[in-house]
């Protein structure tokens, strides 16, 4: 199962209305559950080095089904994920991205957004992550 579209336009927009209520310049990026893009928006002003940080925010929070937050704690030197950002053609491991699960608990995609502080970034993909799903995964036998 995969974001719709009219759920990725949904989502890209709500991101968006809340990088400007806060005063970012953001990238957002969604990708569906293969983490292939679905939508993307750069605000006026974005950096051009956040359109990248975005989609692999958005691409690693799907491949892990977690918050790039919580891969970036595993990740540290002497965790058990330490080195995973060099990974799958290169990984994010910092706030910004999340899996967007929808209600039957089925990962559907996942959206990043980068151009401020990764606080910020957070904020404002759980804008665009809560109008179609929770980021929340359900725990599933493949998962370790």
């Amino acid at each position: 199962m995969h974001v719709s579209y009219e759920e990725a336009q949904r989502a890209i927009a709500a991101a968006l209305k809340k990088s400007e209520e806060i005063g970012a310049r953001s990238c957002i990026a969604l990708v569906d559950s293969g983490a292939t893009l679905k939508a993307f928006a750069r605000m006026d002003d974005a950096w051009v080095g956040s359109i990248d940080i975005a989609i692999r925010k958005a691409r690693t929070a799907c491949f892990f089904g977690m918050p790039t937050g919580e891969i970036g704690k595993m990740s540290q030197p002497g965790g058990s994920l330490y080195g995973i950002e060099v990974s799958n053609e290169g990984l994010i491991t910092f706030p910004g991205g999340l899996p967007i699960v929808n209600a039957d608990g089925v990962l559907i995609g996942a959206i990043g957004a980068s151009g401020s502080t990764v606080e910020n970034d957070h904020r404002v993909a759980m804008a665009g992550c809560e109008v179609i799903g929770v980021s929340d995964l359900p725990e599933h036998p493949w998962r370790t």
